[in-house]
């Protein structure tokens, strides 16, 4: 008879209330691994980031040249390599770091740094960089309205937004 009580009395406690759940975040969040096949568990990098879209905004009002940019929208983008790299032609240990970059016309600075969890570049500490290296810019045949990034057959990282196509080469 107590079980009965306690659970009548339970039952009675509990409300149920319509949840609100968030729209789609216009900048939602992608990921990309090398290699590139989903079948293969051994990943050599990881990529998270979020894709914001340019909606009649020109590439250069998003991701200003010669200020530092989230490479993205929203938290910092991370990426995690699981084996040490060749990253942009300079060594880079296994681990997790936030990437930003310093877009401009013919290259963009491409950066790790050791902070994570970061919310935009706004808290961005220079002195907490890994590395620093260039990688090129090209223009895009294609007009690309979100944000992409991807790896090619050979580990090479694009990133293309607009008619800019950014390429920097990777290998283990």
């Amino acid at each position: 008879m107590k079980k009965i009580i306690a659970f009548a009395m339970l039952l009675g406690s509990l409300t149920v209330t319509a949840q609100k759940i968030k729209p789609l975040d216009v900048s939602p969040m992608d990921a990309l691994s090398y290699p590139l096949s989903y079948k293969t568990s051994d990943k050599v990098v990881k990529i998270i980031y979020s894709r914001p879209q340019l909606k009649d905004r020109k590439v250069e009002d998003l991701a200003v040249p010669g200020k530092i940019w989230r490479t993205g929208a929203n938290e910092a983008t991370e990426i995690s390599f699981y084996k040490d790299v060749v990253f942009g032609g300079k060594k880079v240990k296994a681990g997790t770091y936030s990437l930003f970059t310093i877009p401009n016309e013919k290259e963009w600075t491409v950066i790790l740094n050791k902070d994570l969890n970061v919310w935009g570049a706004y808290s961005y500490k220079q002195e907490n960089d890994v590395l620093r290296v260039k990688a090129k810019v090209s223009k895009n045949d294609e007009n690309v309205e979100a944000f992409t990034m991807a790896f090619d057959k050979d580990m090479n990282l694009y990133m293309a937004w607009g008619k800019t196509l950014v390429t920097l080469a990777m290998s283990e």
